[in-house]
């Protein structure tokens, strides 16, 4: 049985009407048709093989674990579980690699390298996405009226969750709109009034980090989240009031936000004191 490109479009077109992103679905396309390249003239029933394969040419347990999940769920789409390959069992890491740890110091480099080049609007998203925590696609939903009322609720994937804005960054948002003569709806918006992309505000943070000092592999929206989440976390020590903040279904996701830096779990081995 051959994989076609018209399963593969149907598939995408479920996974779209399911609410995935649009980076998802094509992550998922991506994968499925690494996956449908390399089985060729094979039958499904040798699917296994290909986590194998993936392990030869190099790729990552998590990437490789990551891949399969996506070519799992076309295989169930297909009605085809009884091909399904069986994931790598990867130990989870007790700490984060230094080279993806945003630092708080690193955090206010880079806001003010936004403000010395005057970027206004880039240097007030990221402020807005550190200090509340939210997702990237979520940024949709500071608006006027949500900061005029110090909150909004967020509808993700049919789960609704509230979240507040601190009282300095509600008139730092009102005072942008204002200057930028933005009197309702969404505040972060392009030159030509459009909503800002994933892609472009990711550029723009990658832009400044030359400017500002710190590693590319450390700029990313979803790293100013992980900075939130573990500032918030040593301030009230409540993991299951922070799973509530960020939206997340089971505290195991939240438990991987406050994974400490390699450095950091080196520090805390040493005070343990079990060498003499």
């Amino acid at each position: 049985m051959s994989i076609t490109n018209e399963a593969i479009v149907y598939f995408s077109e479920k996974l779209t009407s399911e609410g995935r992103s649009a980076g998802t679905v094509e992550k998922y396309r991506r994968d499925v048709r690494a996956f449908a390249a390399w089985l060729d003239d094979l039958e499904l029933e040798e699917a296994s093989g290909w986590r194998e394969s993936l392990l030869e040419q190099g790729y990552a347990p998590v990437t490789i674990n990551s891949m399969l999940s996506a070519v799992n769920r076309f295989l169930r789409f297909l009605g085809r579980e009884d091909c399904k390959i069986k994931f790598l069992r990867v130990q989870r890491k007790a700490f984060r690699e230094e080279s993806r740890e945003l630092t708080k110091a690193e955090y206010q480099r880079l806001l003010d390298a936004a403000r010395e080049t005057g970027q206004e609007r880039l240097e007030l998203l990221m402020e807005t996405i550190c200090a509340t925590g939210i997702r990237v696609s979520e940024v949709r939903y500071i608006t006027v009226e949500s900061a005029s009322r110090a909150g909004t609720d967020i509808n993700l994937k049919g789960k609704i969750r509230s979240i507040l804005l601190p009282n300095k960054l509600r008139r730092k948002l009102l005072k942008y709109a204002k200057k930028n003569e933005i009197a309702s709806g969404e505040i972060f918006l392009t030159g030509s009034g459009k909503r800002m992309s994933r892609g472009q505000i990711w550029r723009e943070m990658k832009a400044i980090c030359k400017k500002a000092g710190v590693e590319e592999s450390k700029v990313f929206p979803h790293n100013l989240r992980h900075l939130f989440a573990t500032t918030f976390y040593k301030a009230c020590k409540d993991i299951v009031k922070l799973a509530d903040v960020l939206g997340h279904s089971s505290i195991n996701t939240t438990r991987i936000y406050l994974m400490t830096s390699g450095a950091e779990h080196a520090r805390q081995l040493e005070k343990l004191g079990l060498v003499t």
